[in-house]
C-alpha cells in the first residue's frame, strides 16, 4: 500500500541528471511533486556540461543518510549515473527502460534511486516508467533476504 493511499506524505526525493538529461530531470521532479514530495533539483542549466559521477555521488549520498527518501537519476543512457550511486551503502539503483523492470525494481529489489537513460526511453518513456516506479511497493518477505545480501555481500552456500 502506498504513503498516499495510507494518507501520508511521501517525503522527500532529489533528482539530478548531467547535460544529457535536463529535460527528463524537470520532468521527474514535476512527476514527484504531483506525487506529493519534496523535491530538490541538481544539475547543470541548459548549455552547461556536467560530470554524471559527481551528479550520481550527489544523488546517492541524499539517499544514503537518509535526508531523501528516494532519488531520480537521467543522463544519457542512466548506466553510468547507476554505476556511481550504487557505489553507496545503502543505495538501490536500478537502470529503468520498460515496465517490468520498473515495476520488479520496486517490487523485489527495493530500489531507491531510479536511472533514466533520456537518449534511450526519451521523455514520454520517462514520464511512464517513474509513475510505475512510484506506484510500486516492494514486496518484502522472502525478497528482503536477498536484498540484505546485496548490502553485505554474503552469499549461502
Amino acid at each position: 500500500m502506498s504513503d498516499e493511499s495510507r494518507g501520508e506524505r511521501p517525503g522527500s526525493a532529489i533528482v539530478g541528471s548531467d547535460h544529457a538529461g535536463i529535460e527528463g530531470r524537470r520532468t521527474a521532479a514535476s512527476i514527484l511533486r504531483d506525487h506529493g514530495f519534496e523535491v530538490t533539483e541538481v544539475g547543470p542549466s541548459e548549455g552547461e556540461s556536467a560530470d554524471y559521477p559527481d551528479l550520481a555521488h550527489e544523488v546517492a549520498s541524499r539517499v544514503e543518510s537518509g535526508a531523501a527518501r528516494f532519488g531520480v537519476l537521467v543522463c544519457g543512457t542512466g548506466q553510468g549515473m547507476a554505476m556511481a550511486a550504487n557505489r553507496h551503502s545503502g543505495v538501490r539503483a536500478a537502470v529503468i527502460a520498460d515496465a517490468f523492470t520498473a515495476e520488479m525494481s520496486r517490487a523485489h529489489n527495493d530500489a531507491n534511486i531510479a536511472c533514466f537513460g533520456e537518449r534511450v526511453i526519451g521523455i514520454q518513456g520517462i514520464e511512464a516508467l517513474l509513475e510505475v516506479f512510484l506506484r510500486t511497493d516492494f514486496e518484502g518477505g522472502r525478497h528482503e533476504r536477498r536484498v540484505g545480501k546485496i548490502e553485505t555481500g554474503v552469499a549461502e552456500r
